[in-house]
């Protein structure tokens, strides 16, 4: 039977690609922070333990609060570099890929348009990016397709946090709405249960035509 482990699966964007990847009867482990933190190294160290083989691989993590540059504390940056790099590095270290799967990053808007309130994010979702854009070519040798979702205003948890009046958001959005969870998680699964593996080595914006930017 086919598994997938959806890391930070038990809300939002997570829990809509494991729900999408369970309707295909894949066996979904859909983890959440109490199974797996990745700001805390030793967290990952234990999961990957017991969970170091799987068919699909989705890496998703929540990022940090919105702060000005000059208030972001060293500790800060020491558990981000974890939370949304080193952790996935390590996790791409010791979870086997089995051939002809797929490994799903799904990471931000903000690695094609930095925001200088969400600096953290930026810097270090867009350095993972480039780890995992270099990985794609040594995967693609055993077909498995890597394949970067980089979600804008998505209606999620986060989303509400980030921005102090949502309806009035929405009207300056060109499909003038949110993106919803269901929708990244219905395009994993078609990516899936269609067998599509040409598509590697790249970034999906999902961003209903928000973003400026060409490529």
């Amino acid at each position: 039977m086919t598994s997938a482990i959806v890391l930070g699966g038990s809300r939002g964007i997570g829990k809509a690609i494991a729900d999408a990847l369970e309707s295909l009867e894949i066996d979904v482990f859909a983890t959440s922070k109490n199974d797996v933190d990745t700001s805390n190294l030793s967290s990952v160290n234990e999961f990957v333990k017991n969970h170091n083989q799987t068919d699909i691989l989705i890496l998703n993590t929540g990022g940090p609060e919105p702060k000005p540059f000059a208030t972001v504390t060293e500790e800060d940056w020491k558990s981000y570099h974890n939370q949304l790099f080193l952790g996935f590095v390590m996790i791409l270290q010791n979870i086997k890929i089995n051939d002809g799967g797929y490994i799903f990053l799904i990471s931000s808007s903000v690695i094609k348009e930095p925001n200088l309130k969400l600096i953290i994010s930026s810097a270090y979702r867009a350095a993972f990016a480039e780890v995992f854009k270099v990985l794609s070519k040594e995967y693609a040798k055993n077909q498995i397709s890597c394949i970067n979702i980089a979600p804008g205003p998505i209606n999620t948890d986060r989303t509400q946090e980030l921005i102090e009046n949502v309806e009035e958001y929405k009207k300056s959005l060109p499909m003038k709405r949110l993106g919803e969870p269901d929708e990244i998680g219905n395009f994993v699964k078609s990516i899936v249960q269609n067998k599509i593996k040409y598509l590697s080595g790249v970034t999906i914006n999902f961003d209903g035509a928000n973003s400026n930017y060409i490529f």
